[in-house]
């Protein structure tokens, strides 16, 4: 299952990060990379929740990490760096399907796949810091 919902969660990065940096429209993004590299309808399903859910709370989102990194402008953040802790921060605070811990390490594993070699590491910051504001 882990292996799934890693993969769930690397084809929501990469529509997010798309539609970020193309201007495309993250849903159809998202439909065309399921239909390249299929997954389960549980884990399909997971996955256009993630894209969503970051959709739908982005505003908010991206207030947290200016205020949670305030020393790196949001517009100035590598497109991955920003895309990983948009989709981290919807499962840490908004989701709740994942322990914090697990939503945590599997965008320091995104950062470290996509990102240079300052990510994980700076990912991992900006989400502990968000962490301490959740009570689960």
């Amino acid at each position: 299952m882990v292996g799934k919902r890693r993969k769930a969660r690397t084809l929501a990065f990469m529509a997010l990060y798309e539609a970020d940096v193309a201007g495309h429209e993250p849903g159809t993004v998202l439909e065309r990379l399921l239909a390249e590299e299929p997954l389960d309808e549980d884990n399909a399903s997971f996955a256009r929740d993630l894209v969503a859910g970051v959709q739908a709370h982005r505003q908010e989102i991206d207030r947290l990490i200016r205020r949670k990194a305030p020393a790196w402008p949001l517009e100035q953040l590598s497109p991955v760096d920003r895309n990983v802790l948009r989709l981290a921060i919807y499962e840490v605070l908004f989701d709740n399907r994942v322990p914090v811990r697990a939503a945590i390490n599997e965008a320091v594993e995104l950062a470290k796949r996509f990102g240079s070699d300052s990510s994980p590491r700076f990912v991992n910051g900006v989400l502990g810091s968000v962490s301490l504001m959740v009570t689960r």
